[in-house]
């Protein structure tokens, strides 16, 4: 078993350009962005990156890319298995695989058909298991599109105890839920890490694996520190969490071009471009720009009173 996967870990988006191909200088920027931010792991080749929207070599670019950039300064994790079929998801994980990612992220929806049960996900689990590199770690994330498919508790047991896997990106949204993992991956590799901005804290809290969701593209830092030293400062901690839970309802709002305008903003890159969502945001969702705005004023608001926090801590 290699290193371990946990803490801030943001699903990486990709840039486009103009063009429509990636945009390799602003993915480099982004990376650059998401480490100088807290982050403590990259999730590389995921839904957040449209990997249903791009070809197995842009996936593999992505995940190789991520991989040569970060230079082992924290791990980069990859999915970007898309496919029905077993046989072309070995393909796709392989090459995934020989990317150079610390861990390769199976997708729990394509395990088996939606109407699929317990019998169909064992035999995906134990093929899988037999073709995959035994020296890559593996994870998994319960991705809702196509569909979500939830993990059993005996398929969480199953993976705990199997020595192979080192992450879960959870997305059952329901902290009962998350704790109950939590239980039964005790004192084993397998770790729980919530997807879901609205138990974020208390997930946090509950697995000490950190958080994997879509608003570490706009602040991992601030969930950096809310995982780091909320404790401390029980109050404030609070406070910033209902800003963290209210920044996330942003989400349906043209996530992932959102993210996209965000580091536009920033100066991350330069387009806004998006093969999952091709129409315009602001069309769509009015007052966007107005939205973002509170984002920002928040974000910096609570960036400033920690750092007053961390300069009266120091005398």
């Amino acid at each position: 078993m290699t290193k371990r996967v946990a803490g801030i870990i943001p699903v990486m988006i990709t840039p486009f350009g103009p063009d429509g191909k990636i945009d390799w200088d602003g993915y480099e920027a982004l990376i650059e962005w998401y480490i100088a931010n807290g982050s403590e792991a990259l999730f590389a080749a995921c839904q957040s990156s449209e990997m249903r929207f791009l070809s197995l070599e842009e996936r593999v670019d992505l995940s190789r890319f991520a991989v040569e950039k970060v230079a082992g300064r924290i791990p980069v994790v990859s999915s970007g298995h898309i496919s029905d079929g077993l046989d072309d998801q070995i393909t796709e994980l392989t090459a995934i695989a020989d990317s150079g990612a610390d861990a390769v992220i199976l997708v729990s929806n394509r395990l088996a058909p939606e109407t699929g049960g317990a019998a169909e996900m064992r035999a995906s689990f134990d093929a899988l298991l037999q073709a995959l590199p035994k020296d890559v770690p593996l994870g998994l994330y319960e991705c809702p599109a196509p569909y979500r498919r939830l993990l059993s508790d005996d398929e969480i047991d199953f993976c705990a105890q199997s020595g192979r896997f080192i992450l879960l990106k959870d997305v059952s949204c329901d902290l009962d839920i998350v704790r109950r993992r939590a239980k039964i991956t005790e004192d084993t590799p397998f770790l729980i890490c919530n997807a879901n901005a609205a138990i974020a804290y208390p997930a946090m809290q509950a697995t000490g694996a950190g958080f994997c969701g879509v608003m570490n593209n706009f602040h991992p830092d601030l969930y950096r520190w809310l995982q780091d030293h909320g404790s401390k400062y029980p109050e404030f901690a609070e406070e910033l969490a209902v800003f963290l839970v209210l920044s996330a309802q942003t989400e349906p709002m043209g996530y992932p071009k959102l993210a996209k305008l965000y580091h536009k903003r920033l100066g991350t890159f330069a387009d806004t471009s998006s093969r999952a969502v091709p129409y315009d945001i602001h069309e769509k969702y009015w007052a966007l720009e107005a939205v973002i705005d509170r984002i920002v004023q928040g974000t910096d608001m609570f960036r400033a009173r920690i750092k007053a926090l961390q300069h009266r801590a120091s005398f």
